[in-house]
C-alpha cells in the first residue's frame, strides 16, 4: 500500500527499531493500550501477542481494512481522527503509544495532555526536533512553549534516535522515541488559561526581556514582587517561574 502524504504516513519497517519500541512498551496482559496510527501493524504485531487490551486508532479507511484482515477480532479498531477521540471513555491507567503523524504531532500531544488523569504513560515516535524541544531544560535554545507545557503535565525522557532509513517512504527529518509519564503530584497553576497565554506571549517575543515580553499582563514591580528577575529572557524562566506569573495574573483578575 502506498503511503498517503495527507496523513503524514511513513511506515516503520526496521526490525531492530520495532523490537526496541516493543521492549520499551513491555506490554502486559493487564495493560489497557491505545495505539495511534498503527500503519501496517509493525508495532501492533508485538503488542497483540502480549494479551493486553489493545485498541487501534486509524483514520485511513484503506489501512483499517488491511488491519481488520490481519487481526480479525483480536483487537478493537477505531476508524477515527485521534484529535476527535474522547480518551476519557477508555478508563484509567491508559497507555498510549504510536508513530504519530509528524504534521499533527503537537496537536495530538496537547489533546492527550487534557486526559493525563486517565493516562499511565505515553510512548511515541516523533520528529527528533520536536522531542528535543519537549525535553529541553530551561536556559537552552530548544526550550520554549512546547517544553514548558509538556513538562507541566509530564516527565519527558528521550529514549533513542531513529534514522530516516527505518521508514518507508523515508521522512526528510530524523526521528526519536520519547516516553512521557504524567506527574503524580504536579505543580498546578490556578489558571491554565493564564499560564497558556503568558507562555505563548512570552515565547512569541523570546528575544525581549521578560519585563517587555509580559508587559500586557504584569509590570516590572509586579514581576519583582514574586521574585522574577525582569532582565531575563523567556527561555531563562523555569516552569515554576511561569506558574508564579500566571497565578499572579489570575489573582489580579479576581480583584
Amino acid at each position: 500500500m502506498v503511503a498517503r502524504k495527507r496523513f503524514g504516513q511513513h511506515f516503520l519497517h526496521d526490525s531492530s527499531v520495532i523490537g526496541r519500541i516493543i521492549d520499551l512498551v513491555h506490554a502486559l496482559p493487564e495493560n489497557n493500550i491505545i495505539e495511534i496510527g498503527p500503519g501496517r501493524g509493525a508495532i501492533t504485531d508485538g503488542l497483540v501477542n502480549s494479551g493486553c487490551n489493545l485498541r487501534l486508532v486509524e483514520i485511513d479507511r484503506d489501512l483499517v481494512l488491511e488491519l481488520k484482515k490481519k487481526y480479525g477480532g483480536k483487537l478493537e479498531i477505531l476508524t477515527t481522527d485521534a484529535l476527535k477521540l474522547n480518551y476519557g471513555n477508555f478508563g484509567k491507567c491508559l497507555r498510549v503509544i504510536g508513530n504519530l503523524p509528524y504534521n499533527i504531532s503537537s496537536p495530538i500531544l496537547f489533546k492527550l495532555f487534557g486526559y493525563v488523569s486517565h493516562i499511565e504513560d505515553m510512548i511515541f515516535m516523533l520528529q527528533k526536533e520536536v522531542v528535543d524541544r519537549i525535553c529541553a531544560p530551561c536556559g537552552t535554545k530548544n526550550y520554549g512553549r512546547l517544553s514548558i507545557m509538556s513538562q507541566y503535565y509530564c516527565t519527558a525522557e528521550k529514549m533513542f534516535d531513529v534514522a530516516p532509513e527505518a521508514f518507508s517512504p523515508q521522512p526528510k527529518v530524523n526521528s526519536a522515541v520519547i516516553k512521557l509519564i504524567p506527574h503524580d503530584n504536579p505543580d498546578r497553576s490556578q489558571s491554565l488559561i493564564c499560564l497558556k497565554n503568558i507562555v505563548t506571549g512570552a515565547f512569541s517575543q523570546r528575544r525581549k526581556t521578560i519585563r517587555n515580553a509580559l508587559k500586557p499582563w504584569l509590570n516590572q514591580e509586579q514581576l519583582a514582587s514574586i521574585g522574577i528577575d525582569t532582565t531575563l529572557r523567556p527561555e531563562e524562566l523555569s516552569l515554576k517561574d511561569f506558574i508564579k506569573c500566571a497565578d499572579l495574573v489570575w489573582e489580579l483578575q479576581q480583584k
